[in-house]
C-alpha cells in the first residue's frame, strides 16, 4: 500500500463519518442556508472545531455567491481549497541543523504515543544513514526508560539514561553533551508526560529547554508536541498550553486511524498556527508519515 493508500485507510473512520453525509448534502445541488447549516454540522462532528468551521463555511458561502458557482463538484473543490488555505500547501519537514547534532525535544502527556513516535523517528533517521541518540528524559513514568531502550535497540541507536526518578534536565544535558562528543547527527529527547500537577510539568519543561540551550546554544532545533487524535478538542487544548511554555515548532498527531474526529488536524493548524509535521496512521514502524496537506484533504473526501 502506497503512502496515499495508507493515509486513506488511516482516515477511514473520519471519512466514513463525513463522506456519506457529504454525498447526500452535495447531491441536492442547491446551496441555500440549509445546505450551509448542515455542512457546519458535518464539519463540527469531525472535530474541525466551531470557530474554524464557521470561518470555513462563511468563506465558502462568499466564494460560491461571488463566483456564482452552481455545480456541486465546483463547490466541493472550493471547500478543499479553503481547507488547504488553513493547512498550508507544502510538507513542512523537520529541521536538520547545518552543524550536527540536530536536537529534537519531544513533548506530550502520557499515553499519546510519544515514546513510540520517538522510536519511529529514530528508525527513520537510522535508515537515512544518520547516527542517532535517544535521551531518556521521562524519568518519572514507570517503564518509560525501558521502553525507550527497546526502541533504541530496534533503531540501532545510542541511548543516554539515568536512574528512575533522576533529574530530567540532567539526562538531556548529558545526552546533548554526549552527542557533541560522539559526532551524533540527531538527538531525540524524551520528556516527562505527567508530574503531580500541570504547573510542575510546565516548569519542568521550561527548565529542560534552558538546560538544553546551555549544552548547545542553538538547540533545540525542533520542539515537537505529540498529540492523540482520538482525544479531539482536548488535544487542541493541550497544544495551546504546551505552546505557551515550550514554543512549539511542530505537531505529531498519532492514532489518526483510530478516530472519526480526524478534522482536528484542521483545527490545530488554524488555532495554533503551528504546522502538523507528522501523522500516525497505523501501528507499523512506517506508519508515522510526513504530513502532506494535499494527501490529507484528498484522503478525507476520497471515495473508497
Amino acid at each position: 500500500m502506497g503512502l496515499l493508500g495508507r493515509i486513506k485507510e488511516g482516515l477511514k473512520k473520519t471519512r466514513n463519518g463525513i463522506v456519506g453525509r457529504m454525498d447526500g448534502l452535495f447531491a441536492r445541488n442547491h446551496f441555500d442556508d440549509e445546505f450551509y447549516e448542515e455542512l457546519e454540522e458535518i464539519l463540527i462532528s469531525a472535530d474541525v472545531g466551531v470557530e474554524t468551521t464557521l470561518e470555513v463555511v462563511e468563506n465558502l458561502r462568499t466564494k460560491v455567491k461571488t463566483a456564482r458557482v452552481k455545480e456541486a463538484a465546483e463547490v466541493m473543490s472550493l471547500l478543499k481549497e479553503l481547507l488547504l488555505d488553513i493547512l498550508g500547501r507544502d510538507i513542512v519537514p523537520l529541521q536538520i541543523a547545518a552543524e550536527k547534532p540536530t536536537v529534537m525535544l519531544v513533548l506530550g502527556v502520557n499515553g499519546v504515543g510519544k515514546t513510540t513516535s520517538i522510536g519511529k523517528l529514530a528508525a527513520y533517521y537510522h535508515d537515512q544513514g544518520k547516527k542517532v541518540l535517544l535521551a531518556a528524559g521521562d524519568t518519572f513514568r514507570a517503564a518509560a526508560i525501558e521502553q525507550l531502550e527497546v526502541w533504541a535497540s530496534r533503531a540501532q541507536s545510542d541511548i543516554i539514561k539515568h536512574q528512575h526518578g533522576a533529574d530530567p534536565s540532567a539526562v538531556l544535558f548529558d545526552g546533548v553533551s554526549a552527542a557533541i562528543a560522539r559526532g551524533i547527527d540527531v538527538v531525540l529527547c524524551d520528556t516527562a508526560g505527567r508530574l503531580h500537577n500541570k504547573t510542575n510539568l510546565m516548569e519542568e519543561l521550561r527548565k529542560v529547554r534552558r538546560v538544553i540551550e546551555k549544552a548547545l546554544p542553538c538547540a533545540p532545533h525542533e520542539v515537537l508536541l505529540v498529540l492523540d487524535a482520538t482525544t479531539g478538542q482536548n488535544a487542541l487544548a493541550q497544544a495551546k498550553v504546551f505552546n505557551e511554555v515550550a514554543q512549539l515548532t511542530g505537531v505529531i498527531l498519532t492514532k489518526l486511524d483510530g478516530t472519526a474526529k480526524g478534522g482536528i488536524v484542521i483545527a490545530i493548524a488554524r488555532e495554533l498556527n503551528v504546522p502538523v509535521k507528522y501523522i500516525g496512521v497505523g501501528e507499523g514502524i512506517n506508519d508515522l508519515q510526513p504530513f502532506d496537506p494535499h494527501e490529507y484533504v484528498d484522503g478525507l473526501f476520497a471515495a473508497e
